[in-house]
């Protein structure tokens, strides 16, 4: 895979804390251009910032809140004056989790879970498919999670909302491809970052259990992936979940 992504420019949800701040380091180290997304975190921008130093002249932090349609719209018209030649690449990597049972689940807690999840996947990939269709290229890149396929007791939401990208996925995917634009997923096992960093020990324990590799996953080995998707040379992968699990 070339690591050459110079010339182009990069949308990153969730682009600041693990995994997404691993795909913008990626990304920037490759010669892009990063336009990364957070919601709230102040601290973990300029973390972020700090980190990627050397590369700053080509790389904008933006607070937007992915599930809010006007500032998302917002977003992309502000993007549009910036990048008149338009964007290449979209990772939708922003997500949360409000963990409980199905029976005790309160409907906010649903709500704000799809919301962020799967409404902020879409209403980022209905820009970004305009923005690419300027240069007839493009590489959309869904960061979702095994949860989808497995629906992990307790994550009925979370589990909900990744399916739902994986099928939002398939369908842009056949309505893109002749313009030059892919659309794929990358689906981590359990990776080192907060998310993980949140849950019992127990249910920790639990997990790696389940890892053939007997470890969880790095954000810079997802980081890997997406970039391997995002790449010119995929251009014959389109509709496609890649897992990264360590055989899960």
């Amino acid at each position: 895979m070339s690591a050459g992504f110079g010339g182009q420019v990069a949308v990153v949800t969730g682009g600041t804390r693990g995994i997404g701040a691993a795909i913008t380091l990626a990304l920037l180290e490759g010669g892009a251009s990063v336009r990364a997304i957070y919601r709230s975190d102040e601290a973990a921008a300029r973390a972020l910032a700090d980190r990627a130093a050397g590369s700053t002249p080509r790389l904008s932090l933006h607070r937007v809140d992915v599930a809010d349609a006007a500032a998302v719209e917002a977003f992309w018209r502000e993007t549009e004056d910036a990048v008149p030649a338009g964007v290449q690449i979209l990772v939708n990597n922003a997500g949360i989790r409000r963990d409980a049972v199905v029976g005790m689940m309160s409907v906010e807690d649903w709500q704000s879970v799809i919301s962020t999840n799967l409404t902020g996947s879409f209403l980022m990939s209905k820009f970004a498919v305009r923005s690419m269709l300027r240069g007839r290229f493009g590489r959309i890149v869904f960061v979702t999670s095994p949860s989808g396929d497995h629906g992990f007791a307790g994550q009925g939401n979370y589990a909900a909302s990744k399916a739902g990208q994986v099928g939002l996925m398939r369908a842009l995917a056949r309505e893109v491809a002749k313009k030059g634009i892919t659309a794929n997923c990358v689906s981590p096992g359990f990776v080192e970052t907060d998310l993980v960093a949140d849950l019992p020990e127990e249910k920790k324990k639990e997990h790696l259990a389940m890892v053939p590799m007997g470890r969880f996953g790095a954000p810079a080995e997802i980081a890997w992936a997406v970039l391997a998707l995002c790449s010119k040379e995929a251009s014959y992968v389109n509709g496609a979940v890649l897992e990264v699990t360590g055989g899960l």
